[in-house]
């Protein structure tokens, strides 16, 4: 085999290479929404009442502190439905929904009864917090922003890819999971679905 032939196959294999990284990265940022379970399952789970992560399950309870240092704890949230929703600022999808958002939340009325709480994975984050600060300034974020220092929440909620949603709904019970960006119709038409 001669040299050139051995490059073509190097460069042939580098190419492919290529395009099996940009296919695996571009399927893995693609929006994905639970489909809702049966009515049977869905008394199954309400009789149950546990917590975890399964829809009908209550929601994970916690307590974390937000950017502006006060603390957001979701038990005491119950009676209102809850966009909880995981993020990091270096995460592309984050900063396409991060405007979505603060539209959303900016329109909310207390009649309205609903909460935006958005976990930054702060652990992620490589520039700290000071980099959420900045982030938050430069998107003029006014709804809650509780720091997840050690991913421990993030972990419980068995968030792997971000940005994740979790819809909970009046009872504290997971509604909804969503994977990947929302827009501002998309968030008011859950909310609308959930009890």
């Amino acid at each position: 085999m001669s040299k050139k032939m051995i490059g073509y196959i190097i460069t042939a294999l580098l190419v492919g290479a290529l395009i099996f990284i940009m296919v695996e990265n571009s399927i893995g940022q693609k929006q994905t929404v639970e489909a809702p379970i049966t009515q049977a399952s869905q008394a199954d789970a309400l009789q149950e009442e546990e917590e975890g992560l399964a829809q009908y399950s209550l929601a994970p309870d916690f307590t974390l502190e937000t950017l502006a240092g006060e603390t957001v704890t979701l038990s005491e949230l119950k009676g209102k439905k809850v966009i909880l929703n995981f993020w990091a600022t270096w995460c592309p999808p984050c900063k396409a929904e991060m405007p979505h958002m603060e539209s959303y939340y900016s329109k909310l009325t207390d009649e309205d009864q609903v909460e935006l709480i958005a976990v930054n994975v702060t652990e992620s984050e490589r520039r700290g917090i000071g980099e959420v600060e900045k982030f938050v300034a430069s998107y003029e974020l006014s709804f809650p922003i509780p720091l997840d220092k050690t991913a421990e929440v993030t972990h419980m909620y068995g968030v792997f890819s971000m940005p994740t949603t979790y819809m909970i709904d009046t009872q504290g019970r997971i509604a909804q999971k969503v994977i990947g960006p929302l827009d501002e119709k998309t968030l008011n038409e859950l909310v609308d679905s959930m009890d």
